[in-house]
């Protein structure tokens, strides 16, 4: 109503519209409108709705709070000069240049407030046929910004029905400009990657990134392991596994999680995950026999370490033990029954016995399955 009152435009733009053609509820609703930054500040201020300062200004964007949610309000832009990471822009009132300028033709719609649609480069029709294409050409809007290589991936994995469906001349321009990824920030890169490990076709889109020579950009090692890539995404499917553990099918050994690292900046828990995985993921598997478990649970009773039990949900998705999986998440780790003070009522004295006692015990509770009670264990003590 504010921005009708003035004859400003207003519509809903970019990823929202694609969400509602979809059928998904939109995580959050960004709107463009004709209306300069200065004119909304006058609008918005003059009604007295709060305006949330963050930068984005210089950008045509400004953030006004309403009923407890914020929404981003952008002036329609032109890309004066672009250098593959940042953009000028200068403002504009006509629609079909801002959608000129956005990545994907499935960004690049408007909804009118009265529910007309804005496609000026038939959005619908590929979100439809489920097809992900650059807006214009590819090489152009992937020189405006070099993130958009990553972006396509991410949208293929959230849209397209089937693995391949590209057109080649898209792939022909990503694989000349994968080199441009070098120039992008790891936190910007890890920000996609994440995103497109949880996607659909993960393994077609990580294989093609490898034949683009995209690879080598994004911290992803040089001669990454495929097969187990392959082999591990199929094992995962249905297990939401965290990105890091996806990734992690890559890496040959733990120079690769550091060399992702400084490249990408991830978190340090997202490394420590990576090198668990690459150190345990051999050696720590189920058992033969009645209690597959075991080797698990024992691990996690041994470890001084925090998180411990999340690191070992990660590696049994990674394994595609799907069912020791639910096991071991509703498993409670049982506390130890014996402490010092039982032993000092025994007699025994001094700091020393006390440990050496302490550890026997806890290796004799650990056969039993952690099944013996403190009576058993006491009595097993005298016999010791």
């Amino acid at each position: 109503e504010l921005f009708e009152k003035k004859n400003y435009e207003l519509r809903i733009a970019g990823g929202a519209v694609r969400d509602l053609l979809s059928g998904v509820t939109p995580q959050d609703i960004d709107f463009a409108t004709t209306a300069t930054p200065a004119e909304m500040k006058e609008l918005f201020t003059a009604a007295g709705v709060r305006l949330i300062n963050n930068k984005g200004e210089k950008h045509g964007t400004i953030t006004a709070r309403l009923h407890e949610q914020n929404f981003e309000i952008t002036t329609l832009r032109i890309d004066v000069v672009t250098d593959g990471r940042h953009a000028e822009v200068e403002f504009t009132t006509d629609w079909h240049k801002d959608a000129e300028r956005r990545d994907l033709t499935v960004n690049s719609m408007f909804l009118g407030l009265d529910g007309t649609l804005y496609d000026f480069f038939n959005g619908y029709e590929d979100l439809k046929n489920k097809k992900i294409r650059f807006v214009g050409k590819a090489t152009e809007r992937i020189q405006e910004d070099y993130l958009r290589i990553l972006r396509y991936f991410r949208f293929y994995g959230r849209i397209a029905e089937e693995p391949g469906d590209h057109e080649p001349n898209t792939l022909q321009a990503i694989k000349e400009n994968a080199k441009g990824l070098a120039g992008i920030s790891g936190e910007r890169i890890w920000v996609e990657l994440k995103k497109i490990l949880l996607g659909n076709h993960v393994n077609h889109l990580v294989q093609l990134m490898y034949e683009l020579d995209i690879s080598q950009y994004i911290g992803l090692p040089l001669d990454g392991n495929l097969e187990e890539f392959a082999r591990v995404t199929k094992n995962i499917q249905n297990l939401s596994p965290k990105p890091m553990t996806v990734l992690t099918s890559l890496f040959k050994g733990k120079d690769d999680v550091t060399n992702l690292d400084l490249r990408l900046k991830i978190s340090k828990e997202e490394k420590n995950l990576g090198l668990f995985l690459v150190k345990h993921r051999q050696e720590l598997t189920k058992a033969p026999g009645p209690e597959p478990l075991r080797p698990y649970q024992d691990f996690l009773m041994d470890s001084r370490e925090a998180h411990t039990n999340s690191k070992i949900f990660e590696l049994l998705k990674y394994q595609g033990e799907e069912q020791l999986l639910k096991e071991m998440q509703e498993w409670t780790v049982p506390s130890f029954p014996v402490s010092g003070h039982d032993l000092r009522k025994m007699g025994v004295s001094s700091g020393k016995e006390i440990g050496t006692a302490l550890q026997q015990l806890r290796d004799e509770w650990k056969k039993s399955g952690y099944h013996m009670d403190k009576e058993e264990l006491l009595s097993c003590l005298k016999k010791l």
